[in-house]
C-alpha cells in the first residue's frame, strides 16, 4: 500500500493514500464509492479568481479570526502575518498551504 503519512509536531495528522485504495476502503465499511467532480480535479482552473494575499486581513476579519490566533494556527509570528496582511512580504508554500487551510481559500496551495 503506498500511504503516505503527514506529521504536525512530531504526530501523524493526515495520511494520503492511491484513489483506488481509498476506494476499497469506502467499500469495505460499507459506504458507496466516493464521486469527484469536475471543478475538484486538481489542475482544473477555477471560474472564480483567487482573493490576493494583500486580502488575507479582510479575510481573516470576516471569519472572525484574530491575527495573533491565526499567526498561531499558521506557525509565523504576528508581525509576521502583518508583513503578508500589508503586502510586504509573499508567503513561501507551506504558509500559502496553511492560510488557504485555515481561512478556507481553495487554491492558494500555489503561488498566484
Amino acid at each position: 500500500m503506498g500511504i503516505q503519512v503527514i506529521s504536525r509536531d512530531g504526530q501523524p495528522e493526515y495520511a494520503v493514500v492511491p484513489w483506488e485504495q481509498y476506494q476499497a476502503l469506502l467499500r469495505a465499511a460499507g459506504q458507496a464509492p466516493a464521486e469527484v467532480l469536475a471543478s475538484e480535479v486538481q489542475g482544473d482552473v477555477a471560474s472564480a479568481p483567487l482573493p490576493a494575499f494583500s486580502e488575507v486581513a479582510q479575510i481573516r476579519q470576516a471569519k472572525g479570526i484574530a491575527p495573533e490566533q491565526l499567526a498561531r494556527n499558521v506557525g509565523v509570528s504576528p508581525a509576521y502575518l502583518a508583513m503578508i496582511e500589508s503586502g510586504e512580504r509573499q508567503p513561501d508554500a507551506a504558509i500559502r498551504r496553511a492560510l488557504a487551510w485555515h481561512l478556507g481559500v481553495a487554491g492558494w496551495s500555489e503561488p498566484s
